[in-house]
């Protein structure tokens, strides 16, 4: 089709094209919106709007006329999560070098320019001003349907603004609906070369620092002497949507979670997967935009090679398309990107294949129209066909969730934009041909007759006079707008004018008219007006031959290998006839039960009488129960360990960065752990804020973390901390001198900043006018609280020399340290300790293992227990915490301690130091049924525990292990047996490719990027 690329105010270079682009399509079934549709109805627009939409509606005079036979018309597809036309500006000040060096990190921003420090802070980016027009993508995206997107730059964690374009084959200046429509966010730092953030959970403390620092800005306006361009724009743009990518299901639920803490409401990107943690999105109320990337069937053939494939991938390939289905089930709105299909011409593919799999057509054209635009705010002006809406377009030849449909073109902002090779209008047919010169001269009326496809059609040219034999064939070149006809007539044809005839026309309400040429010599005006006007007949109420593909296997919690298809639920339980270490005064009860109700114990004696029938009795005679296994140092469940970009990072929190769905929290309630504390690595002097989480398998990060626990933050020395095993490092600290100097700095500049906001809070309203508000700095919120007691300290530790130093500094800013943790050296400083009220959890048998270790003792924590301090022993490793109750019984061969004592270094000991044994670490009324049932003596290397309750809910069963065993396997054979089924995709199936699992250490510096299985 012909476009004009003119705007106002722009010189001409040519003759102006006036005419309207004023249209009329009739006999449609138009869905004039994903609820309402008009049968045999009329569309009508005029420059780029809808004018009138309806059934019997007057058609203008002398507009040009498209009769659709029964094909559709639909309001055109809206993509909210695209990076459509955006050129980056290549002269923007960058980091140099491929990325910032460990030793040698880049500490602040390299981009010239008053604003944020940090370079993946970077609101201030307009997309509006880096937008060119992408002629092949757009042609891509309107063949799936789409007609208009937004499109942002998908850099940083504050990523600026989006904005909402057509896909109009035009100039920048015509193609933008909106400037401004949205706002964007991620977690991921982008192409910044900084070395802050090195971890999701800094990526979320940057995120809310930045909005705190925002409102500190907007609130001391006129009264600041700096100027912070970043901070006017998350500003200046805060009444825009907020559109967040997050990579997988459980960063949905991060997502939730700190929009309440920054007081804002997050437009949610997710990875499709959200159907494996349904009810808590739905709980967080959020809008989602999904994609319908789903992925591809593994070659199975190789039974070796399967056995790399995790059982959450073989489930997600098989559940993925049902995505949508679950979300319009549990009431949750979203739209639907097309962002991460790798071949556009998938889209309506997977669109068409979420039907079958049980979601509504209604919900996916919402999904498609009406959803995104009132998302951002469009919803009056896009997203429907109605009366002055943009006439954004899309004319299929059939129910667009048909397989066998085909879209025949797209209109954006009311221009015409082939997409199939089809043309809209059928002609065939028998048309009277007559012809009119300008000299009057009398031709004979001819009959063309078109034949064929209505793409590819043939035509010949039949005499008017039945008793005529003539046929003579002619070439008809004809799309949508124009005709080409050309043909001969032979000399003799009695009554009809022979030559070469050559017509160029248009077609228009069942017939051709048009001029042409009479051996290229007379000029001649012709119309082909179509003998029967009946219209081809369309089936257009077909019946939709859609198999409802729902017969597949159920969500488990957590999507991963032992997960189960229900959450664990409290039951009342009598263990009768037990060995019981209640550890508590009596120490042991050599034959008792304990009865748990309510997730509590209610009842703990020998021979308990109960009369009710609604109780599950477990019978333990010859057997021993404990309480469950507290590890008082753990990384595992977590997507990342460390935030090592800085000495000081007491802002970043262990609990943002939860992996509920990793399979050691079921192998470690299989050795009889039920709670951990998570921490942030020994990377940093002072690192995060730790995790304290009942081992809830099953349950989302959130329900882990155990309610109402005390904060802890860790805190480092030694090696790793001033960087020992790198040649040379710029960053502060070099050496144990350097340590003790971040601490005392730290907590000065805490001590500084409180007392900068008692001062503030202790003015009048009025006093407040005048005066700075103090900024919110939530690394010295976290060391403020440290200094009032209510955050304790658990340090990573070896040398004796460095305890005692930390022990100072606390006792200089009236604290104490709670726990040092390894605490190799421990048994040097026992009696210090002690007096300081400092506790150890410390390796049963580790030694030098490296330098700053090499005069540990495996008596250590016996040693240390003696001298008073309350000791634990912790595993620090995935493996080790499995058999934590073999660590502790080293302790009666190293140190001679009591059974009893030792059973304590792994329950009441650790409980204490976590201020939480009011609730757990012994057997005692009132205290939290987090309980282990073992085979044999519980610290012999022989014993396993056959059951493990936490809160009351059997989490593991050594019984009901062996039936998920078998389970796992059929579940894995049957989705097997499926994919070798199924059909090979475009590009063939994905090969089999050994998932890493990597175990976090203290050390380690890296993140997990997702649990989704795309």
């Amino acid at each position: 089709p012909f476009l004009t690329f003119s705007q106002e105010g722009f010189p001409l270079n040519g003759v102006e094209d006036v005419r309207d682009n004023h249209y009329a399509f009739t006999n449609a079934n138009i869905i004039v919106d994903y609820n309402t549709k008009i049968e045999n109805g009329t569309l009508i627009i005029k420059n780029g709007i809808i004018t009138n939409v309806g059934k019997d509606i007057t058609i203008p005079e002398g507009i040009r006329k498209f009769d659709l036979s029964g094909n559709y018309i639909y309001p055109s597809f809206i993509d909210l999560y695209t990076n459509y036309a955006i050129v980056e500006n290549k002269s923007r000040s960058s980091s140099s070098g491929w990325m910032s060096s460990y030793n040698n990190p880049q500490m602040l921003s390299n981009k010239d320019g008053a604003f944020s420090w940090n370079e993946s802070i970077r609101p201030e980016y307009n997309s509006v001003e880096n937008i060119k027009f992408d002629q092949k993508k757009s042609n891509d995206l309107r063949k799936e349907g789409f007609g208009s997107v937004v499109s942002h730059n998908m850099d940083g964690i504050m990523r600026g603004t989006g904005t909402f374009v057509s896909l109009a084959n035009d100039v920048e200046q015509n193609i933008i609906l909106r400037e401004k429509a949205s706002n964007h966010f991620s977690f991921m730092k982008g192409s910044s070369r900084q070395r802050y953030p090195s971890s999701l959970m800094g990526a979320v403390a940057l995120m809310k620092q930045s909005f705190f620092d925002a409102e500190w800005y907007k609130a001391n306006s006129g009264k600041l002497s700096q100027t912070n361009l970043s901070l006017s724009s998350i500003n200046d743009n805060k009444g825009l949507p907020k559109i967040i990518e997050v990579s997988d299901k459980l960063r949905v639920l991060l997502a939730q979670k700190i929009e309440k803490e920054v007081g804002v409401k997050f437009l949610i990107k997710g990875q499709g997967d959200e159907y494996q943690r349904i009810i808590e999105i739905k709980e967080g109320n959020s809008d989602l935009i999904i994609p319908i990337n789903y992925p591809k069937p593994y070659n199975v053939d190789d039974p070796f090679k399967n056995k790399d494939i995790l059982l959450s991938q073989l489930k997600h390939w098989e559940m993925a398309p049902s995505n949508p289905y679950f979300l319009e089930k549990n009431g949750i709105n979203f739209s639907i990107t097309s962002h991460g299909i790798k071949n556009l011409s998938d889209f309506r593919k997977n669109l068409i294949k979420s039907h079958e799999r049980g979601a509504s057509k209604s919900t996916l054209l919402k999904a498609l129209t009406y959803n995104p635009s009132k998302f951002i705010n469009m919803d009056h002006k896009i997203g429907s066909l109605k009366e002055s809406f943009i006439a954004n377009f899309f004319i299929s030849d059939g129910d667009i969730f048909s397989r066998e449909t085909k879209i025949l073109s797209n209109w954006a902002q009311g221009k015409w934009h082939r997409v199939a090779d089809s043309n809209i209008n059928d002609y065939e047919g028998n048309y009277s041909l007559v012809f009119d010169t300008e000299d009057n001269k009398k031709i004979a009326s001819l009959i063309l007759n078109v034949t064929g496809s209505k793409d590819n059609p043939s035509a010949s040219i039949l005499s008017v006079s039945k008793s005529d034999s003539l046929r003579i064939k002619t070439k008809i070149i004809v799309d949508d707008e124009n005709i080409n006809i050309s043909f001969n007539i032979p000399k003799g044809k009695s009554g009809i004018t022979s030559g070469e005839y050559k017509l160029s026309g248009y077609f228009s309400k069942d017939r051709f008219l048009g001029k042409g040429t009479l051996n290229n010599f007379d000029w001649i005006d012709w119309v082909a007006t179509k003998n029967d006007s009946q219209l081809m007949d369309q089936d257009t109420n077909k019946k939709q031959n859609i198999k409802k593909d729902i017969g597949i296997g159920k969500v488990i919690y957590p999507f991963v290998e032992y997960g189960t298809e229900t959450l664990k639920s409290q039951q009342k339980i009598l263990i009768r006839g037990a060995k019981l270490w209640t550890l508590e005064g009596d120490g042991i009860i050599e034959k008792g039960d304990v009865l748990i109700e309510n997730g509590k114990i209610v009842d703990v004696g020998e021979e308990i009488s109960i009369n009710e029938k609604n109780i599950k009795i477990i019978d333990g005679n010859g057997m021993h129960l404990t309480p469950g296994i507290i590890d008082e140092h753990s990384h595992i469940a977590l997507f990342g360990v460390n935030e090592g970009s800085q000495s000081n990072t007491a802002e970043v929190r262990i609990k943002d960065v939860v992996n509920s769905e990793d399979v050691n929290i079921y192998r470690q309630l299989a050795g009889g752990v039920t709670t951990s504390q998570l921490l942030h690595g020994s990377a940093n002097a002072i690192g995060g804020q730790s995790a304290i989480v009942k081992f809830r398998w099953g349950s989302s990060p959130e329900d882990m973390i155990i309610e109402e626990a005390d904060e802890y933050i860790k805190f480092a020395l030694g090696e790793n901390v001033k960087r020992s095993r790198a040649p040379s490092s710029t960053r502060f600290p070099d050496t144990r001198m350097g340590v003790e100097q971040v601490y005392i700095d730290a907590f000065n500049r805490a001590r500084i900043y409180e007392n900068k906001w008692k001062k503030y809070n202790s003015l009048t309203k009025k006093e407040k006018l005048s005066v700075i508000m103090p900024r919110k700095d939530i690394e010295l919120d976290a060391l403020s609280q440290i200094l009032n007691g209510d955050m304790h300290i658990t340090c990573h530790s070896y040398v004796q020399s460095e305890i005692n130093m930390l022990m100072k500094v606390a006792e200089k800013f009236n604290f104490k340290v709670n726990t040092f943790t390894h605490i190799l050296e421990g048994y040097k400083v026992a009696d210090i300790m002690a007096s300081h009220g400092a506790g150890g959890a410390s390796f049963a048998d580790w030694w030098a293992f490296k330098n700053e270790v090499k005069e540990a003792i495996p008596y250590n924590a016996a040693l240390m227990s003696q001298a008073g301090v309350v000791t634990a022993i912790n595993s620090d490793n995935r493996e080790m915490a499995r058999r934590l109750n073999q660590e502790a019984g080293k302790t009666i061969k190293y140190g001679n301690l009591s059974e009893v004592e030792a059973m304590k270094l792994v329950t009441l000991n650790p409980a204490k130091l976590l201020n939480l044994d009011h609730r757990m670490g012994s057997i005692k009324i009132g205290k939290d049924a987090d309980l282990v049932l073992w085979n044999e003596h519980p610290l012999s290397i022989y014993s396993k525990p056959l059951k493990t309750i936490v809160d009351g809910k059997i989490y593991y069963d050594i019984e009901e292990d062996e039936i998920l065993r078998e389970e796992i396997k059929r579940e894995r054979a049957r989705i097997i047996s499926k994919m070798k089924n199924s059909d090979t995709p475009v590009g063939g199936r994905r090969k089999p490719i050994k998932t890493a699992h990597f175990e976090l250490t203290c050390e380690d510096e890296y993140d997990y990027q997702s649990t989704s299985e795309n």
